[in-house]
């Protein structure tokens, strides 16, 4: 299963991003009104400069508490952020997202952004997976096939 996969079954394919520039308090109101647990920070729309996740927030809190909510975008993402492709592995994406701790992560394809996969959707792909891999083995037990 290739990434791609998982983008095409995401039931939202609509990328959110926000400006580097914008308050942490336009980025909480937008993670918490679309349900959703990061950002990718593009000032153009198509590029990656970062990535801002709800973690990201609550830590920024726990250590200097809501006053941050005014700072910039830019003072709290993640300015190094890891991608991948539309053609690499789902095991690849795993591998990417455990070794760098990311439960989001950027899908850019010739240099321009076109999606994010969360965890969780890497979770259900892998569920649905093997769901139609038992249903088949199941059919070839019964000697549907």
């Amino acid at each position: 299963m290739l990434v791609s996969n998982i983008l095409n079954n995401k039931a939202i394919s609509e990328v959110l991003t926000i400006k580097s520039g914008d308050t942490i308090s336009a980025a909480a109101a937008i993670l918490s009104e679309k349900r959703i647990g990061a950002l990718v920070v593009s000032d153009n729309g198509k590029s990656v400069d970062g990535i801002l996740s709800e973690r990201d927030i609550v830590r920024e809190i726990g250590k200097n508490g809501v006053g941050c909510m005014s700072n910039c975008v830019r003072e709290l993402m993640t300015s190094s952020v890891i991608a991948c492709a539309p053609g690499d592995s789902v095991i690849s994406l795993m591998g990417k997202m455990t070794d760098g701790h990311f439960r989001h992560m950027p899908v850019m394809e010739d240099g321009a952004l076109i999606g994010v996969v969360s965890i969780g959707d890497v979770v259900k792909a892998r569920i649905d997976a093997m769901e139609a891999e038992n249903a088949a083995l199941t059919d070839m037990l019964h000697g549907k096939v």
